[in-house]
């Protein structure tokens, strides 16, 4: 595949990032840091040699808070790879909900970033998959399954935009647009850091085995790790008052 990737520098993206990179295919990093960006590409060529790979990776800037520059930043990704056939954002911007509630323009910034603009994102891309019967795949989250107290701003800001890759998908299926929402539980990232692990917590190399196990099957949905379908599956049948009780 030849992929641009938005989120490559840290975390899951990083790891999804190296995966591709040690299974040859072709990468095009995007993202708010250059140096990091630097960084990354250089960490994935040599990752790539080291599997027997030849891999030139290039970069450029693009911040999900800065929408006005998503068109040069997928056209720099056109360029270096001849026409990408696969976008994975797995960037996104997290606080808790104590300190959304704090801070209203936080609270849309979250939901700005991770709803709109990540739509927006897809938006701009959507026209170049479909001409080469591409891939999208999104990281959403479990938190977008159901309200729930501890996640109610972050976690609408993902059911929003899981409820738009299932209709881009309904749509576009057909067409030979391959839609795929990744939902992971709870990962142990810099993103998580401070906050109390739960039962069944991921680490980013597992998740990112799964998640390019799905960009290859073109997966519509994955929870991963793969325990959170059946947490999320009873989460969601629990009576209203129930969830009002309980703290999850």
């Amino acid at each position: 595949m030849k992929v641009a990737l938005l989120g490559g520098t840290r975390g899951i993206g990083r790891a999804v990032a190296r995966r591709l990179a040690e299974e040859g295919d072709r990468l095009f990093l995007l993202g708010r840091d250059d140096d990091e960006l630097a960084r990354s590409a250089r960490d994935l060529e040599q990752r790539a040699v080291a599997a027997g790979h030849t891999l030139e990776v290039g970069h450029a800037r693009c911040d999900l808070a800065e929408p006005g520059g998503f068109g040069a930043a997928l056209d720099a990704a056109d360029e270096a790879l001849d026409g990408f056939d696969a976008l994975v954002i797995t960037a996104a911007r997290f606080a808790t909900q104590q300190a959304l509630e704090a801070d209203p323009e936080e609270a849309l910034r979250v939901s700005t970033v991770n709803y709109a603009n990540t739509v927006a994102l897809c938006e701009h891309a959507r026209p170049r998959l479909l001409e080469r019967r591409g891939v999208l795949c999104v990281l959403t989250s479990v938190a977008g399954d159901r309200g729930r107290k501890p996640v109610v701003i972050y976690g609408a800001s993902k059911a929003g935009l899981s409820a738009y890759l299932e209709g881009l998908d309904h749509r576009h299926r057909l067409e030979g647009l391959g839609v795929v929402d990744v939902r992971p539980g709870f990962v142990r990232t810099s993103m998580t850091d401070g906050l109390r692990p739960p039962p069944f917590a991921g680490e980013p190399g597992p998740v990112a085995r799964d998640v390019v196990r799905a960009l290859r099957r073109r997966t519509p949905v994955v929870y991963t790790p793969w325990i959170w379908r059946w947490v999320m599956l009873a989460i969601r049948l629990l009576p209203r008052f129930v969830m009002r009780r309980i703290g999850f």
